[in-house]
């Protein structure tokens, strides 16, 4: 890429070079001037080489320009696809902690059931204690495999500390829990529950159902405090449907300047995804938000697989190639489209260059200086000689003898002479050929020089 000073000097170096080569040819084309010659490098170099340049300079930083907006763009969707694979990990740890609060508790209540078997087997059946003994020991050896399969998905988080999720959250007390604790924040929010409660239901089911209620009305805090809110939560031995919606806070409170990151949401779509299940959430055309989420009550163990797959193939690698992918086809422009833009910038550069040597050729030039007689000239090759009436008018009886050769004289017209009342006359004398025999000056009386009136 040459560097914008170095462009200047190659157009600058590449005119001048122009203009002294016309400047140069010039007396040996044209009227055969070197001012001709100079004019016509001048617009050769401006049609042939400085308009090139500039379009071509004006070309490179428009490509320059829709590639760092493409590069901006694909950074753009890179950080997206990688918040989105952030969230989608973050629900997933989230998941893993539910799954060791969950398998972990039967686990140990297992190995805690083994102990007492093996305790009481000790002394009726001695031959069993043994077997009571390998339960215990599997069922721990088990417990530290699932930590050890956990620990990859990530951190256990807060799901297993003081907070952990317990059988009852996402049943009616538990979304009257978070309700409650949200009125205590100051939030307007009203509960509206239809069908029974959902603690027959399964317990994946019932923590997407408490997730989805804390997440939005956690986003209620954050971005809109002063609204009014409605939790609704339907269920008549149907799919969960769980919709939390929320008015336009009022126009005298100040709402955050920065939206959010949609993490969150894009960690429980990926929860209720796993379940078979489907999550909305948008803004509404009053100004409020309201999000969604439809859950099955019986979810397919084999649907909830299927969504694992789905996010792994949407990796943020996969989204950087298919972004660069996309960039690439976009700077892919139809060669039919260069090839037409190239004939008609070709077209319109010849046309300006024709039309700005047309406009040199055609300005008028300076006459070429009369040819000064001599004898033995044709009256042909004395250009610009003519006679003058007046002229012969004034010189008849006034001057001198002609040559006896002479067959006709030529008077042209005088000046005015360097003599006050004296007119200087030039004649041109020529024999029966045409021909210059006789250069005679003479002055004669001037005219003008007369009074007008008669002295007595």
């Amino acid at each position: 890429m040459v560097r914008p000073r170095h462009r200047v000097r190659l157009l600058g170096g590449a005119s001048a070079l122009i203009m002294a080569s016309a400047t140069a040819a010039g007396p040996e084309i044209g009227p055969g001037s070197a001012v001709y010659g100079l004019e016509l490098g001048l617009a050769m170099a401006v049609a042939a080489v400085v308009v090139p340049g500039l379009v071509g300079t004006v070309s490179g930083q428009q490509a320059r320009l829709l590639c760092a907006l493409r590069e901006r763009g694909d950074a753009a969707e890179r950080a997206r696809r990688s918040a989105d694979s952030e969230a989608r990990l973050h629900e997933r740890s989230a998941i893993a902690a539910e799954m060791h609060d969950l398998v972990g508790h039967r686990l140990s209540l297992i190995s805690l059931h083994a102990g007492g078997l093996e305790l009481a087997l000790a002394k009726a059946a001695p031959e069993l204690r043994e077997e009571a003994v390998l339960v215990r020991h599997t069922t721990r050896d088990a417990m530290r495999e699932l930590r050890q399969a956990l620990g990859v998905l990530g951190p256990l988080g807060r799901d297993t500390g003081p907070d952990a999720l317990t059988d009852a959250t996402g049943t009616r007390a538990d979304i009257e829990t978070l309700v409650a604790e949200s009125r205590d924040g100051g939030i307007a929010v009203r509960l509206e529950w239809s069908g029974p409660d959902l603690d027959a239901l399964p317990a994946r089911v019932r923590r997407a159902v408490h997730r989805v209620v804390r997440e939005s009305l956690t986003n209620v805090h954050r971005y809109a405090a002063a609204s009014h809110v409605t939790v609704r939560v339907e269920h008549d031995n149907q799919p969960v449907r769980v919709t939390v919606r929320n008015g336009a806070p009022p126009a005298s409170v100040d709402t955050p300047s920065e939206a959010g990151t949609g993490r969150g949401l894009a960690g429980l779509r990926e929860r209720v995804e796993l379940l078979g299940g489907t999550l909305d959430a948008g803004a509404l055309p009053s100004g409020g938000f309201q999000v969604t989420a439809v859950v099955p009550a019986e979810p397919d163990d084999t649907v909830a697989s299927k969504p694992l797959t789905t996010g792994e193939a949407a990796s943020p690698s996969d989204g950087r190639d298919n972004g660069f992918d996309n960039a690439a086809a976009l700077s892919r422009t139809p060669r039919t489209a260069r090839a037409l833009t190239f004939a008609l910038g070709a077209a319109a550069l010849w046309m300006l260059m024709a039309l700005a040597i047309a406009l040199v050729c055609s300005q008028p030039r300076g006459m070429s200086p009369p040819v000064k007689p001599r004898l033995g000239m044709t009256y042909q090759e004395l250009k610009g000689v003519f006679d003058s009436p007046a002229v012969r008018a004034a010189a008849t009886g006034h001057e001198p003898p002609r040559p006896a050769d002479a067959v006709g004289c030529v008077y042209p017209p005088a000046g005015p002479g360097s003599q006050p009342g004296a007119l200087p006359i030039t004649r041109y004398c020529f024999d029966a050929a045409q021909r210059l025999i006789s250069i005679d000056r003479f002055t004669v009386p001037s005219v003008r020089d007369t009074p007008p009136w008669e002295t007595s």
